[in-house]
């Protein structure tokens, strides 16, 4: 299993379980949501970009890879902007445009696929790259673990 450590990018995860959940729910026959459904979609497809960007940007304003694949070319421990809520904004959001096909679909076939990617990057992607952090920031990373969340 540990074959599959950092070797599939997140948002190719995030993309093969969306094209499940699609897929799924149209072979059961899709149904037109309703307006409370549609604003909810909308509220977290805005909210899972607010998180993927602000995660991007606070990145590149550190100067340092926003490369999932190779967590060793880390040049410098983000903390600052949206990293002050949550250690991994860029999963959050990916959650969160997943949740909101979820809700759009609305199937027994789309609810899992949220709960596998977090499942699947919490195994193959996080776990990895804290060991990496860890290894490069010392005492500093683990503060940093100790006062926010791995998710929210």
């Amino acid at each position: 299993m540990n074959a599959l450590e950092t070797r599939i990018p997140p948002p190719v995860v995030a993309l093969v379980l969306a094209f499940l959940m699609w897929n799924g729910s149209v072979w059961l026959g899709a149904v037109s949501p309703p307006a409370w459904r549609l604003a909810l979609v909308a509220a977290l497809v805005a909210l899972g970009a607010v998180c993927d960007l602000s995660g991007v940007w606070a990145f590149h304003r550190a100067r340092t890879t926003v490369n999932p694949m190779k967590p060793g070319s880390a040049t410098s421990l983000v903390t600052a902007g949206i990293y002050r809520w949550t250690r991994n904004p860029m999963y959050v959001g990916m959650v969160l445009f997943l949740t909101a096909g979820a809700v759009y679909l609305w199937s027994i076939w789309a609810l899992p696929g949220p709960l596998a990617f977090v499942v699947y990057i919490n195994r193959f992607q996080i776990g990895p790259e804290e060991r990496v952090m860890r290894a490069r920031f010392g005492e500093a990373y683990e503060a940093y673990c100790r006062r926010v969340r791995r998710w929210m």
